[in-house]
């Protein structure tokens, strides 16, 4: 589980992955990471199924937090690849694996209609990231946890 400080007190962080596992390897993790570090990890969901590897983290510059990752799934070298974003508080670092985990199955993974790297979706658009939000069954990173879903403000506005 992902910490609210760096002593390792166990409580979630807000809007962010969690983190299991005894791993530590290398570096400064598992609590602060270089975001490259953590692209081309694999992606395992609940039903214990590979569906890609992580192409991309991807940042709310105004609140300084980190909103999606980006999975990329088939393809060969790159080329033909699907996107698709995932809420970053939907994913677990599993730090003995190596791997993210999802609470969600393949299935629902591959349903989601996802986009090409010349099609990028309005990462910063209110409507798109709430039904992204919604369709991983999690509160919007930009939402406190009393705050409903309708009462988002736009991230750019600053």
């Amino acid at each position: 589980m992902a910490t609210d400080d760096l002593t390792g007190s166990g409580a979630a962080t807000q809007g962010g992955a969690n983190i299991v596992g005894g791993g530590v390897g290398e570096g400064p993790g598992p609590n602060v990471m270089a975001a490259s570090t953590l692209e081309d990890t694999t992606v395992i969901t609940s039903d214990d199924e590979d569906v890609g590897k992580i192409k991309d983290i991807m940042l709310d510059v105004p609140s300084g937090r980190v909103a999606y990752a980006v999975l990329s799934s088939g393809g060969f070298l790159g080329i033909g690849d699907t996107l698709r974003a995932i809420p970053w508080n939907a994913l677990t670092l599993d730090t003995d694996q190596k791997v993210f985990r999802v609470d969600i199955t393949a299935e629902r993974i591959k349903s989601e209609p996802g986009f090409d790297k010349d099609h990028w979706p309005s990462m910063a658009d209110v409507s798109w990231g709430l039904s992204l939000h919604r369709y991983y069954n999690r509160t919007p990173y930009w939402s406190s946890a009393s705050e409903p879903l309708s009462g988002r403000q736009d991230p750019l506005d600053v």
